[in-house]
């Protein structure tokens, strides 16, 4: 980008193309440029690992996936010859005559998304970067442990390509520091990437790998990034050393290995040898980005940042130029996508007006014709780089695939998900003409629709697909026993093979949108993202429970930067209010939601009166609160506050601050702690602002700051450095040493704070006038709106996002978004920007006139509902009815707008007149069905033979290792401690054939001895006593789809259920075993010979076998009768 000309709305920009040198319409990535190329130069994207060639493809999973000539580099640019790859391109792709292109376009609005850079620590002499081999930079040690990294994933050391027993990590490299080569702030992003560094290591190596982290403050304060902290510490055996490390020296003259240098957190010094050592290297912006924003005429901070403000985040010093990600503050992944949604949101402002003016729709091929007798199947195995891999024999289960019925294509790939396979599986289905494809790589959740899409654009209807999922459900679950996990991913394909025969083509939904919004909590967030889709030109509806608008936001005074906040939510509460597309209700709540993305319908309650409003889409911004204190003597003491009431006290009585001496400011009250295992995120920012405010308005007043980890991520460390340089004293405490507080003078007196100095390791009191308290942010518990939208919430009660890192903002519930407190604890500039994503995501749904929804939903066949109403009673979603039925009474009809695909109606229905789409009865089964194929085989070779378990008594099959219960069922215990429960073939014999099994679903309790579930010959039922206590854990569906298994099969196919044992031990005493149970079975077989009469006792006495179907041939001994007497029920 060479400049930019004009205003916000109409902007003409100068771009600057370079040449790649390589024909994009011609190229089909097929390496043979770089295969061809003589010269090799350092990787960049291995970080300088390994080398490349001049001709190059940037990275593996590049978009567009095409090769270019590096002309710095290349031999023909430097000596005027060469030109190999343009030799033998086959495709004649090379072009060595292209130009640089200079050129303009015109655009409403411009995006600043330039991120940030790792810095260089080699100037860091004492670390001893590029002196030393094993010395890497937490970016190399990302392309070491990445399967397309320089060592195939493997954990090496670059000097001699050992794997490395022990790992230091070396964290505020270059962050947090003073210097020519390092930087005061905060990175934010090194301290978990650490820990994942850490995990992942122990992962590819082993437990065994002794891996340790050297940190100053453990910033992890994150969504679930404590709980990340505490696991990688107390289940995987990483070590914190909360220290600073003074060097890294050579070991032993000749070694590679490397001798850490540090002082721990008292101050000793220590010394540790490692055999390779991660420098946890921060982010800064580059000379390129300070040059750009210049051309643009865009402020930039000292640090190179550009300039925001915290109550307009997105904005930069010119207007119609927005910003996001790292080139504006050091930023995650997660931080990062939700602020690119913010700024387009941002963008779309301007462009409304010119909102679908320039869109063409996408044309898909026409499907396909599926002849359901030719079946079709391709499958795709994914190496997942080594995720799976490493673990999985990829190739073993390629060919195996190619063996299973219906195969008729099979591949491996080393990322499925790349554009090059995209096109591989689109190039298989037109070639070998598949009509169903199965993908065996990660999960569905995030990659199915991207595979649905390719196999939409060859013509195939996208639920022709089938996943395996071999990476999260196999590799990564079985690490530790990779032939058993090959075994298992066959297993797994099989079952996808098998389901996907079945499969059919599947129409998607058509829904008309209504264009307007619902937005619940009027908050900062709550205000921002009802303008945002305002702005816009969609009509919104703003929910507040309360009598005003603001929300927490009105208890703050400033932001950490020193903006004035009550102004700006007075501002923005009236430009909603005055907003001719702004529906303010106050003091309202929502009493129902009804329907489905496009077509919510909720009612609202305010006053006296509720009133329905429809709406497209929701925004669920309803804030959170603050954990009220039961220590530190909080509600005892007048002098003990909270947040803000310390300045609230002092802005009311000033006379208070003037007469106070010291004043002490607690954090991670009520955080970080077993009842709340989170970070509050906000805390130590607002401790920090709030030290120095005191300290700006009374300099002699003595302030401390007790904290278990200062977390001033990101610019915010400025706050920090101010603080210390104001003489605010900080104290570190542990959860095991908490500070004490105590009274001298009842309750309005000076208080005593006891706290431990952990390097001096004595405790030190503090006599103080007040103690401020910063306890934990809390999400809402007083309302019913996950219920109401259907929505999750994590453990500690926040809204949970459909994916941390690709949907940060939405929910699984499609048309439903989250921002601000209720998504989790975050400063005002994070929640105005997560306000703006959710607007900006909502508004892509409201911009358009139609959407589709997935087609996954139940199908009802009225002809076998009896119209019992489980289904409408069952159903979470409302998505079935009863209607009436000329002539039939009531019957079930579904909503398929509603309708989720969980398939609780169609588990529930007693009718089976509920199926799903793509998940049909004939679909499960077939899966469970192949699933259970080799199962059954690997049993067969570990048990002891058939002669040598089975044996009959009277005619009757029954087997020497199981119990037998009198009232005819068998138990067999199975590793583990569970039993697996049948019906013994005696009492199949006499029931004969059965139509149905009436099986209790899992998760129900059964009793010894009473009544567990039941067998149904024509209208006739046999309950059967269950053999002993315990929860069902599984049930045999191939047994209830084919109940004659019972019959020919009682001890294999014909098992009934798994259970959780719940009884004592005593409780297995009273069953038959051995020879106890065969005297039984014999006395059993006299009393059946006694009501079949003396014909049937000469045919025993005279060898005949067993009678097969007792009640069949003798109806007349009564069916009651034989269930009385050999079951001990009663029909």
């Amino acid at each position: 980008m060479e400049g930019i000309e004009g205003h916000a709305g109409r902007f003409t920009v100068t771009l600057r193309e370079h040449p790649r040198f390589v024909d994009i319409n011609k190229c089909i990535a097929c390496g043979v440029c770089a295969e061809k190329c003589p010269r090799k130069v350092e990787d960049a994207f291995n970080e300088g690992l390994n080398k490349r060639k001049a001709a190059y493809v940037q990275y593996p999973q590049a978009v567009p996936l095409k090769y270019a000539i590096d002309a710095d580099h290349c031999i023909y640019f430097e000596k005027g010859k060469c030109r190999a790859c343009e030799k033998f391109c086959p495709a004649g792709a090379i072009d060595f005559n292209q130009n640089e292109r200079i050129f303009t376009i015109e655009v409403g609005s411009v995006v600043l998304a330039l991120g940030a850079r790792h810095l260089d620590p080699s100037a860091i002499e004492e670390y001893g970067y590029s002196t030393f081999p094993n010395v890497i930079t937490g970016m190399q040690m990302e392309r070491i442990l990445s399967a397309t990294g320089p060592y195939q994933g493997r954990l090496v050391r670059p000097s001699d390509g050992q794997p490395p027993k022990k790992i230091a990590w070396i964290q505020c490299v270059g962050s947090r520091s003073t210097g020519a080569t390092a930087h005061e702030y905060c990175s934010g992003v090194c301290c978990m990437y650490a820990i994942k560094e850490a995990v992942i290591a122990k992962e590819h190596a082993g437990r065994d790998l002794d891996a340790a982290i050297f940190f100053m403050d453990m910033r992890t304060h994150g969504k679930e990034f404590e709980r990340y902290y505490r696991r990688a510490e107390s289940e995987l055996g990483v070590r914190f050393i909360r220290s600073r490390v003074h060097s890294v020296e050579s070991s032993a003259p000749g070694s590679d290995s490397l001798k850490v240098r540090y002082a721990d957190d008292t101050g000793a010094e220590a010394e540790e040898i490692f055999d390779l050592v991660v420098l946890s290297n921060g982010l800064e912006t580059s000379n390129e980005v300070r040059e750009l924003a210049d051309r643009l005429g865009v402020a930039v901070d000292e640090n190179g940042f550009v300039k925001t403000a915290c109550l307009s985040p997105l904005e930069t010093s010119r207007k119609g130029i927005f910003v996001c990600g790292s080139v504006a503050n050091p930023a995650d992944i997660p931080q990062a996508v939700m602020e690119a949604s913010a700024a387009s949101s941002a963008a779309a402002r301007l462009l409304a007006k010119a909102r679908g003016s320039q869109v063409r729709e996408k044309e898909y091929p026409a499907e396909k014709p599926i002849d359901p007798a030719e079946i079709r199947v391709g499958v795709f195995v994914c190496h997942c780089g080594i995720n799976i891999s490493s673990v999985v024999d990829v190739t073993e289960v390629r060919d195996y695939a190619k063996t299973l019925p219906g195969v008729v294509y099979s591949t491996d790939n080393l990322f499925s998900c790349s554009q090059d396979t995209q096109q591989t599986i689109r190039d298989a289905v037109t070639e070998h003409r598949l009509n169903r494809v199965v993908v065996a790589a990660c999960t569905p959740r995030t990659h199915e629709p991207l595979f649905q899409e390719t196999i939409r654009e060859a013509g195939l209807n996208p639920y022709l697909l089938e996943f395996a999922n071999i990476r999260d459900q196999d590799a990564w679950v079985h690490q530790g026993c990779p032939e058993e996990a090959t075994v298992k991913a066959k297993d797994l394909v099989r079952m996808a093979v098998s389901k996907v025969t079945f499969s059919e083509p599947v129409e998607r939904l058509q829904i008309t949108m209504h264009k307007s919004a619902l937005v619940v909590g009027g908050g900062v967030a709550g205000m921002t993202a009802a303008l945002g889709l305002a702005e816009q030109g969609f009509p919104v509806h703003l929910i507040e429970r309360n009598g005003n608008l603001g929300g927490n936001a009105r208890n703050i005074r400033a932001t950490w930067k020193g903006e004035d906040v009550r102004s700006y939510v007075e501002e923005l509460s009236k430009r909603v209010i005055a907003h001719p597309d702004i529906n303010v209700l106050l003091n309202a709540r929502i009493e129902s939601v009804s329907g489905f993305v496009g077509n919510f319908l909720s009612r609202v309650r305010k006053g006296g009166r509720s009133e329905e409003i429809s709406h497209g889409v929701a925004i669920i911004s309803s804030g959170g609160g603050f954990y009220k204190p039961e220590e530190y003597l909080y509600g005892q003491h007048e002098r003990v506050t909270c947040w803000h009431e310390l300045e609230d006290l002092f802005e009311k009585e000033p006379e208070r601050l003037q007469r106070a001496e010291a004043v002490v400011l607690i954090q991670c009250v009520g955080s970080r702690d077993e009842d709340r295992p989170y970070c509050s995120r906000l805390c130590c920012t607002a401790s920090l602002q709030q030290a120095v405010t005191l300290k700006t308005r009374k300099p002699d007043l003595e302030v401390y700051v007790l904290y278990r980890d200062l977390r001033s991520y990101g610019l915010r460390e400025e706050l920090y450095r101010k603080a210390r340089e104001l003489g605010v004293i900080f104290f570190r405490y542990t959860p095991e040493n908490k500070p004490a507080v105590s009274a001298y003078e009842g309750t309005r007196g000076k208080l005593n704070v006891t706290v431990q100095d952990h390097v001096l390791n004595i405790p030190i009191s503090l006599d103080v006038d007040y103690v401020n308290l910063f306890s934990a942010i809390l999400p809402q518990t007083d309302n019913d709106l996950p219920h109401l939208f259907k929505v999750p919430t994590n453990t500690d009660g926040f809204f949970l996002e459909a994916h941390a890192k690709l949907r940060p903002v939405d929910f699984s519930t499609e048309g439903v978004f989250v921002c601000g407190l209720a998504h989790y604890p975050k400063p005002i500039e994070e929640s105005i920007a997560q306000a703006e994503a959710a607007s900006s995501r909502a508004a892509g749904l409201l911009a358009r006139g139609t959407i589709e929804v997935e087609p996954v939903v139940s199908v009802i066949d009225q002809e076998r509902c009896v119209g019992c109403g489980f289904c409408e009673a069952s159903c979470p979603f409302g998505a079935v009815k009863l209607v009436a039925v000329a002539g039939k009474g009531f019957r079930a009809e579904n909503i398929p707008a509603l309708c989720k695909g969980c398939g609780i109606c169609a588990a529930g229905c007693p009718q089976k007149a509920i199926d799903i789409y793509h998940f049909r009865d004939n679909q499960i089964l077939a899966s469970v069905q192949a699933g259970g194929e080799t199962t059954r085989e690997a049993k067969a070779s570990s048990r002891p033979s058939p002669a040598a378990r089975v044996t009959f008594v009277s005619g009757y099959l029954m087997r020497r290792d199981c119990m037998y219960h009198v009232g005819h069922t068998w138990i067999e215990r199975m590793k583990g401690g569970r039993l697996r429960i049948g019906v013994d073939d005696f009492a199949g014999k006499i029931l004969g054939p059965v139509d149905r099994l009436n099986l209790p679903p899992r998760g129900e309790v059964l009793r010894q001895d009473r009544k567990g579930w039941s067998f149904l010959r024509a209208s006739r039922r046999a309950p059967f006593l269950s053999p002993v206590t315990g929860k069902v854990f599984d049930i045999n569906l191939d047994a209830v789809s084919h109940p004659e298994n019972v019959l020919k099969d009682p001890y294999g196919d014909g098992w009934l259920l798994v259970v959780e044992p719940k009884g004592s031990e005593a409780e297995l005493k009273h069953l038959l075993y051995g020879e106890a149970g065969f005297r039984w079975m014999e006395e059993e077989n006299r009393k059946l010979l006694e009501l079949l009469g003396p014909e049937y006792e000469r045919l025993a006495a005279s060898g005949g076998g067993a009678v097969e179907d007792v009640f069949g041939i003798r109806p007349e001994i009564g069916w009651e009768t034989l269930v009385k007497t050999f079951l001990r029920t009663e029909v």
